[in-house]
């Protein structure tokens, strides 16, 4: 993977200030449990959609932002920035939430690539 493609996903900044001040195990105990937070986010994000809760979706997607940009997604934080606040119908949701679980992955790989490359 390019640096430039982790750096355009990644807030590399953020990410290396931790590994500086807390220590790269404690980073990767943050991607863990954000990795288990994301699963479940994704999991209410999409019964919201198929329940049409204008209210829960928007929870939701507030919810993964914020844990998004605090393990320093910030391709994957802005992408919910626009969800959280996205008016649409429920087959519009239904491709957004594909492209955001897509997303999601990717950001998860990028985070994988970084880590093991990070000193």
């Amino acid at each position: 993977m390019e640096n430039s493609q982790i750096t355009s996903r990644l807030d590399t900044e953020l990410l290396q200030g931790y590994v500086d001040s807390l220590g790269k195990s404690i980073v990767e105990q943050m991607f863990t449990l954000y990795c288990q937070q994301a699963a479940l986010y994704l999991k209410d994000i999409e019964a919201a959609q198929i329940a049409q809760c204008e209210e829960s979706w928007q929870e939701h997607c507030h919810k993964m932002k914020g844990a998004s940009a605090s393990v320093g997604m910030s391709e994957l934080h802005q992408q919910l920035k626009v969800l959280e606040k996205a008016s649409a119908t429920q087959q519009e949701k239904s491709s957004m939430l594909t492209e955001l679980k897509l997303t999601n992955q990717q950001a998860i790989n990028t985070f994988k690539t970084w880590l093991a490359n990070c000193e």
